[in-house]
């Protein structure tokens, strides 16, 4: 009879274990789906269903890797055997028939059915549970953070707003106003709702239209706007008591305005607009030059990234390929689109696979290509251009321009050209001969790769294949000589015990730094054709072959030398004739240029500074003052209409200095830091060297040599 007790206790137990274990799963696949989704989600944008998607497949992997449902009961007597000394390995005498036991099994039964009840329960399985619920806590906690990743981007715009709009000043409403409100309605495109404020300091989208719309406590006559001192638009009145006053106006660039009430002018309030930025591209791959070679799949992966500050349009690729040679040369233009809903979206990521063939390319041509968005707005912009070529192998095969100029190394360049052709070779062959004769060939190409590796290297000082494309500090084989047969006194084979008197790859002066670098890269693409030609991959090693011609054929054309010809002679000058024409006809170019505006106005500005310091001490404005002042006036309100935000208090500062007596030292440095702006850093002017004591000397010579007698 089965011991019931005893069974069930193992049945819980294993009960338990697989219970804890999927719990720790779920969790643990729970907080990778939920770092994964977020980060598609956030940053790149993608739908959040991906969540569903991502969960049952990590799950899958999990209990895939780990099948926690097949635990048996044989499963746990063997982990209490190891896991309790004290049950001497026989707990999986519990899960068997007490008739088929031996009596030498039956006692050992009965003695462990005792100590069963009285064992602790096992904490690996309570371990796992642990794991997983903290693995889930840490999800949530970077799922929370990814979170705010994005959410700095989407406010990125607003943070820039903000950077743009200076601090308003306090502003000094006339008495006679009441009340007022300005209406906000930015244009269509940016998708902005319109907003009402109770300032007159304005900053809105560029295009956007303003209503204002103004009380007074008292009837006014005429009520009006004027912009930037030149522009003045009248308000219109709504009742007849001329007590409420409308106008509208479309922002297009920033600026400053004031009231006018019957004559009397309010302060100036700053208009801040803020500029629709185009689409910000960038292609995050391929590389801006791609060169594909033979054996690579002809295809362009191309990922791009697209950011508005209102929302992206549309955008596309502008390929243009280029085929033949010379005058024969023929270009195709196409345009390509991502077939993806724009739908307005501030940030965007792109994706599309070109297949070169597709679009007709073959060896030889290439392809240039820029991508072109619009944002709402009808902005555009466009990419850097980006260019693909694929490798023409008939061109690289060809000996063309070998016959000519200096060859440095034309034998070893052939020798290159005939592994590739024996490569090939063995490739149309591979179906048609043996295995074991197909890898005999490959290693014999191997071999000759091998051979024509180390006839280069001898050009940079490699002597063995430990030097190849490395340092030379393996010496063992050089600086162990043999002291056979030495002679007492003999200085030469003492040295030979000392010094390394072999060449030294690195201090190899043949070739120039450039083409010695090149020569080092064919060695590097020539050993890995070499490493797969040996292990029986000639398929593999054929673009690394190429590479290595290429790279051979490249600097062969660096080496060539060119002598242009002169077909034109001309009769020699005659001695005489020379320095023997007349001159005064010909005069030094003179260059004219005018700066007196700018003169004048730099001039003014730095009076008005010597002014205003004056006025610091307790000196008062002179008429002539008032004038200057007058002056510096208009070329800050020039700068007002542009830079309203850095100079518009100063206007304000500087009309209060002309139009009152008292004494505000504030104002008087904030229109000094204004005009100091205005003048801007004083340019370099060249100043004459100071001669040395022995110059007097030299400039006496001088003039008395060029005295007349």
């Amino acid at each position: 009879m089965l011991n019931t007790e005893d069974r069930n206790w193992i049945t819980n137990l294993r009960i338990k274990w697989i219970s804890f274990y999927l719990i720790g799963m779920v969790s643990i696949a729970l907080a990778t789906a939920l770092v994964l989704s977020f980060i598609c989600v956030y940053p790149l944008h993608y739908s959040p269903w991906l969540f569903a998607i991502i969960f049952p497949v990590v799950l899958g992997i999990l209990l895939y890797i780990k099948p926690i449902w097949r635990t048996t009961d044989q499963d746990i007597t063997r982990f209490l055997n190891n896991r309790y000394p004290e049950l001497e390995e026989s707990a999986d005498l519990l899960l068997q028939n007490e008739a088929e036991l031996s009596l030498l099994q039956q006692l050992q039964r009965s003695k462990i059915e005792n100590i069963i009840p009285k064992l602790a329960q096992p904490k690996e399985p309570l371990k796992k549970l642990y794991a997983g619920l903290l693995i889930l806590l840490a999800g949530l906690l970077i799922s929370f953070a990814i979170t705010q990743i994005p959410l700095r981007d989407n406010d990125s715009l607003k943070d820039r707003e903000k950077a743009n709009q200076i601090q308003p000043i306090k502003e000094n409403i006339p008495a006679e106003i009441s009340d007022f409100s300005a209406i906000v309605i930015p244009p269509p495109y940016t998708g902005k709702a319109e907003r009402n404020q109770k300032q007159f300091t304005i900053t809105a989208e560029t295009g956007a239209q303003i209503d204002w719309k103004i009380e007074t406590n008292i009837g006014i006559k005429k009520l009006s706007l004027i912009f930037n001192n030149t522009e003045i638009i009248p308000l219109k009145a709504l009742n007849k008591a001329h007590t409420r006053w409308t106008v509208s106006k479309t922002i297009s660039k920033s600026g400053f305005y004031q009231l006018d009430l019957d004559g009397k002018k309010s302060d100036l309030y700053q208009i801040e607009a803020i500029p629709d930025l185009a689409v910000t591209i960038k292609i995050i791959q391929p590389k801006q030059h791609t060169t594909i070679d033979i054996g690579q799949p002809q295809k362009i992966n191309l990922k791009v990234l697209l950011t508005d500050d209102y929302g992206i349009n549309d955008a596309f690729i502008s390929a243009t390929m280029a085929s033949g040679k010379g005058e024969g040369v023929s270009f195709t233009e196409k345009k390509l689109s991502f077939d993806t809903n724009f739908g307005s979206r501030k940030t965007i990521a792109l994706a599309k696979l070109i297949d070169l063939k597709n679009l007709g390319m073959k060896p030889g041509d290439e392809l240039y290509f820029f991508i072109k968005a619009m944002d709402n707005h009808g902005q555009s912009s466009r990419s850097d251009v980006y260019f693909v070529s694929i490798v023409d192998t008939t061109e690289l095969m060809s000996l063309a321009g070998m016959t000519n100029g200096v060859n440095l190394v034309p034998e070893y360049f052939r020798s290159e050209r005939q592994i590739i052709i024996d490569t090939e070779k063995l490739l149309k062959e591979q179906s048609s001969i043996p295995v074991q004769t197909f890898k005999n060939k490959s290693n014999e190409i191997g071999i000759d790769q091998k051979l024509l590796r180390l006839r280069y290297g001898q050009f940079l000082g490699e002597e063995n294949e430990t030097e190849i494309g490395g340092d030379h500090d393996d010496h063992d084989g050089h600086t162990e000589h043999k002291a056979e047969g030495e002679k007492f006194g003999d200085v030469t084979s003492i040295m030979d015990k000392y010094a390394h008197k072999h060449d030294i790859a690195e201090d190899a002066t043949f070739f120039e730094p450039e083409i010695k670098a090149q020569l080092k890269a064919v060695l590097t693409e020539m050993w890995n054709a070499e490493l797969r030609l040996r292990t029986y991959k000639p398929q593999e090693a054929l673009p690394y072959e190429y590479k290595a011609l290429r790279l051979l054929k490249d600097l062969q054309q660096k080496s060539r030398a060119y002598v242009a010809k002169t077909t034109v002679k001309t009769a020699a000058l005659k001695p005489e004739k020379r320095l023997s024409g007349e001159l005064d006809k010909i005069t030094q170019p003179v260059q004219k240029m005018t700066f007196e505006q700018k003169e004048k106005r730099i001039a003014t500005l730095k009076i008005a500074l010597a002014r205003l310091e004056s006025r610091k001490i307790g000196r008062k404005f002179t008429e002539q003052d008032q004038f200057l002042l007058n002056q510096t006036g208009k070329y800050l309100i020039g700068a007002a209409a542009d830079h309203p935000a850095t100079y518009l208090t100063a206007l304000s500062s500087l009309r209060k200095l002309s139009t009152g007596n008292k004494l505000i030292i504030n104002d008087i440095d904030l229109v000094q830091r204004a005009i100091q702006k205005m003048i801007g850093p004083e340019g370099a002017k060249p100043q004459m060297q100071n001669a040395g004591a022995a110059s007097a000397l030299y400039q006496s010579y001088f003039k008395n040599l060029n005295k007349t007698d």
